[in-house]
C-alpha cells in the first residue's frame, strides 16, 4: 500500500524544483498521487476495507488543495503538473 523509499526518492528527484526540495507542491503531490494509485488498486481485491478508504478520500482531498494552490499561484505550473502526472481535470 505505501511507496518504497527508493521509489519516493525517485518521485522527488524527477518533480523537485530546485535541489535539496522536498516540499514544493509539486513534490508533494507527486507522492500523494503515487500514493493514491497504490490505495486505488488495494481497493481492487478488497473492496471492504473502509478503513483504508477514509485515508485515501483524505489524500484526495489534500492533493486537490495543493493543486488549487499551485492553479491560484501559477497557471501554466499548474498545467504542466497535471499533465505530467496524468491527472484528469
Amino acid at each position: 500500500m505505501s511507496i518504497t523509499a527508493e521509489r519516493k526518492a525517485q518521485l522527488i528527484q524527477e518533480y523537485a524544483t530546485k535541489p535539496g526540495d522536498t516540499g514544493s507542491p509539486e513534490v508533494q503531490v507527486a507522492v500523494l498521487t503515487e500514493r493514491i494509485a497504490n490505495l486505488t488498486g488495494h481497493f481492487k481485491t478488497h473492496g471492504k476495507d473502509n478503513h483504508s478508504r477514509r485515508g485515501l478520500l483524505k489524500m484526495v482531498s489534500t492533493r486537490r488543495s495543493l493543486l488549487d494552490y499551485v492553479k491560484a499561484k501559477d497557471e501554466q505550473r499548474y498545467r504542466t503538473l497535471i499533465e505530467r502526472l496524468g491527472i484528469r481535470r
